[in-house]
């Protein structure tokens, strides 16, 4: 981090990145004198309601984060950036969306958290989006123009307004990773049926924090025989949508072999929660999250090396595992190596329901293409799987099968791609 003082007094001239919080409620005008070199700007948890129309001269200027401050409308002067293609606005008032506020070579945008009810109708211009995140806003519908952004590969819209889900936008040729829960036409009023049992948060000791991610935090805690894994959510929204939508995502998905066990729940009247199996020590994360360069795609520690044997291996977990999903009426929304969890024995042991959604009120034809969003994010991460595969596995005829599946299933004509159990049967297959 920054401070305004080494900015004005020249000590980070040539700098490529900046980040000030200083409590700030107007542009500083010395960020102009970086406008030569300046590609990330991070000014959030500030309080800034505008940018001056002297912004647009930072013209290398790529990425730019305001969130956690006071704007209530998209300054129109972002339009005019030449460079510019990822803005935040995370936890703002925004309720104002004018037409051509944003450059049309924008790619990642995120507007979670705020207050609008409509997107502009020229939204469809921004056809280079990959990555659009509007989860908790109140909007009710979508403008048809959006159905021009065919490069949108992951979409957030739970916790919004929305009186239907449109055809159009499960029919976009790279959407891999959507979630719409909590919305409208699909807003849980209360926990769905389960077997589990709802229990007091009392009758745990909660011992130390083991893990924490948008929607909440895990504990390690101690039941009345033996240790477990209690997440509690934060509160009544998170990035992704509802606590109430993730838990009742859990409960329907039951149980399998590669799903993280649900032991019970905790349904309080100041707090929901999930009581999980712990995790074996063994098992570490598959993959690391997105950065900034990739955007969409997953990334791995310098040096990550998996055998093509435990690519096939973890292929044909994954896919056993997406088809039960699907059977159960479960998108899951966010399927990613870092979401997935593997051992010594390339075991997969998969998680995190936090963007999932429940499909069982939607048409068929609606499902079956949510289906197949969901088998291109399977294809995505077998691809990104077989990146890190050695020079000489690369010769295996196994790594050529494999990537002849990954390309079906990431195939743009959607209506050519295999659904999960037709995958299977296709892995079943190679060896």
């Amino acid at each position: 981090m920054n401070t305004l003082s080494e900015l004005s007094a020249g000590k980070l001239k040539g700098a490529k990145r900046l980040q000030l919080v200083e409590e700030i409620t107007e542009f500083p005008s010395e960020i102009f004198t970086l406008a030569d070199t300046l590609e990330v700007l991070d000014l959030s948890n500030n309080n800034l309601s505008d940018l001056p129309a002297e912004f647009a001269c930072l013209h290398r200027l790529k990425r730019v984060f305001l969130s956690f401050n006071q704007f209530k409308h998209i300054p129109e002067v972002l339009a005019k950036c030449p460079a510019l293609i990822m803005v935040a606005f995370k936890g703002n008032q925004i309720s104002e969306f004018a037409l051509n506020s944003l450059p049309k070579h924008i790619e990642w945008l995120i507007l979670t958290d705020n207050t609008l009810s409509e997107l502009p109708e020229d939204f469809g211009n921004y056809t280079q989006l990959k990555k659009l995140a509007l989860a908790g806003n109140n909007l009710k519908h979508l403008p048809t123009s959006m159905a021009n952004c065919t490069n949108l590969e992951l979409v957030r819209l739970s916790a919004n307004n929305l009186i239907k889900l449109d055809d159009w936008l499960l029919e976009l040729p790279k959407l891999a990773w959507l979630a719409f829960a909590g919305n409208e036409f699909n807003k849980a009023q209360c926990l769905t049926k389960s077997t589990l049992k709802n229990t007091p948060l009392k009758n745990f000791q909660l011992k130390k924090v083991i893990g924490q991610g948008a929607s909440g935090v895990i504990h390690l805690a101690k039941a009345e025989h033996n240790n477990v894994a209690v997440k509690l959510f934060k509160g009544s929204i998170t990035s992704d949508g509802y606590p109430l939508d993730e838990v009742n995502c859990c409960l329907q998905a039951a149980k399998h072999t590669n799903l993280i066990n649900v032991l019970s729940y905790i349904e309080q009247s100041t707090q929901l929660g999930l009581v999980m199996e712990l995790i074996d020590t063994n098992y570490t994360n598959l993959g690391l999250p997105p950065s900034l360069q990739t955007c969409t795609r997953d990334t791995f520690n310098d040096g990550c090396n998996y055998p093509i044997e435990a690519v096939y291996k973890i292929a044909k977990q994954m896919a056993n595992t997406l088809a039960h999903l699907h059977d159960n009426h479960v998108s899951h929304g966010d399927i990613y190596a870092h979401n997935t969890m593997i051992n010594d024995q390339y075991d997969v042991l998969f998680g995190d329901f936090g963007a999932a959604t429940n499909l069982a009120m939607l048409r068929i034809y609606q499902q079956q293409q949510i289906q197949l969003i969901e088998v291109r994010a399977f294809g995505c991460l077998i691809e990104d799987l077989l990146s890190t595969v050695s020079t000489a596995d690369k010769q295996n005829e196994l790594f050529n099968k494999m990537s002849d599946i990954a390309t079906r299933a990431i195939n743009t004509a959607i209506a050519s791609r295999p659904n999960f159990k037709a995958l299977i049967a296709l892995l079943n297959d190679l060896v």
